[in-house]
């Protein structure tokens, strides 16, 4: 089949390749330089496998920035550009999907549309009646940065929102690039999947808040955190994943799904949804709190970034930690490689991580690294575990 890919970030990129293995796929996007990048078998993102496919796999991909090819006689055509809620306006902006669309229905009104991108709850069907068009499915993602490839190579399942033949096909697709071959599939319809995108994502934000908050218990009255988490871990139906304590969820989805979630809770009776959200605010205040006590001169921030082995600090929890530094005068200063930038929320960059280390007092961190382990008595972390979850 001819499959094309509008948008190339995460998502798009990892679904273009998965599916690129058995097909010809053409990826889309407005960036001659991304599209460059991966003609030239190079990703223009940090992760592992997307990298290694792209440079060492047989895949019939190319990347252009010329929509009509993208389009013109594609069977399928995936739609991953970029959405965001905004919380104050209580409005999610979709117009990369709707002008996306717009022009998939005017080059190919023949083709099957799957939406990846994040929405709210009845956008597909809204999209069906704006443009007089039945071939569109909800397809979400449950990826994470910097190991998006490996994700959609051994997925957890593969969820299809519309009842229909083509969204079969469409689920055989994406499980015949995986290299793990039982998984459950679940063909909806599209409200549907769009809630269990967004409900599952806000389940995920409850585990971390609950655990912040048990670390936010224990750091108040002296007690050893990861034994207690040890302990409740202990109990099989709660386990021991997704437990280790942070500044806070951040990344490219939690935040927006959880508030876009609230919102389509403003009618509806709700304790824990509004409770989720408002707990990472809560968690942030607390962090920042630990490190005033300090009495610092200088905060060290190390890394903005969310997790290791990704480049992406959109959204990240500690740039709300020094937002609220910054809201008390305190000097911050930062080390974070993945910029270029001199400044960051006019916060002096430091290139030289032993310079860095001599600045400031303390070195704050999401996440505990080897690169800090000889300055460890003035690194504040709430890290237990030593991984990114």
């Amino acid at each position: 089949m001819k499959i094309a890919v509008a948008g190339t970030g995460y998502v798009g990129l990892s679904n273009a390749i998965l599916l690129s293995q058995h097909n010809e796929v053409i990826a889309l996007d407005i960036d001659q330089h991304k599209v460059d990048l991966i003609n030239n078998k190079t990703s223009p993102i940090v992760d592992a496998e997307i990298s290694d496919y792209l440079a060492n796999k047989e895949l019939k991909l190319t990347a252009t920035t010329d929509k009509h090819l993208a389009f013109t006689d594609a069977d399928y055509v995936i739609v991953a550009t970029p959405t965001d809620y905004d919380p104050e306006k209580n409005y999610f902006n979709t117009s990369t999907v709707e002008r996306v669309i717009e022009d998939i229905v005017a080059i190919n009104p023949q083709t099957q549309i799957v939406i990846k991108s994040t929405i709210p709850l009845g956008y597909t069907v809204k999209l069906r009646e704006t443009f007089d068009f039945d071939n569109i499915m909800f397809s979400p993602e449950f990826l994470r940065e910097g190991k998006a490839l490996y994700d959609n190579l051994h997925p957890s399942r593969i969820l299809i929102g519309r009842k229909s033949k083509e969204a079969q096909v469409f689920a055989d697709l994406l499980l015949q690039g995986a290299e793990k071959k039982d998984v459950p599939i679940l063909i909806t319809n599209a409200t549907e999947a769009e809630a269990v995108k967004l409900f599952s994502n806000t389940y995920l934000a409850m585990r971390v808040a609950f655990f912040n908050e048990l670390d936010t218990y224990a750091e108040l009255h002296e007690l050893d955190t990861k034994q207690i988490i040890e302990g409740v871990g202990l109990d099989t139906r709660i386990g021991s994943h997704y437990n280790n304590p942070s500044f806070g969820y951040g990344g490219y989805c939690l935040p927006k799904d959880t508030k876009q979630l609230l919102a389509n809770f403003s009618d509806v009776p709700n304790e824990i949804i509004s409770a989720i959200v408002k707990s990472n605010s809560t968690r942030k205040d607390h962090i920042t709190d630990m490190i005033l006590s300090q009495n610092p001169k200088v905060v060290g921030i190390y890394r903005l970034i969310m997790k290791e082995g990704s480049d992406n600090f959109r959204a990240s929890a500690i740039q709300g930690v020094i937002k609220r530094l910054k809201e008390k005068g305190v000097e911050v200063v930062i080390f974070e490689p993945a910029i270029s930038e001199s400044t960051f929320w006019n916060c002096r960059v430091i290139k030289n991580l032993s310079e860095f280390k001599a600045k400031a007092s303390p070195i704050v961190t999401n996440r505990m690294t080897h690169e800090l382990m000889d300055i460890k008595g003035k690194v504040y972390t709430r890290d237990v575990f030593g991984s990114d979850i």
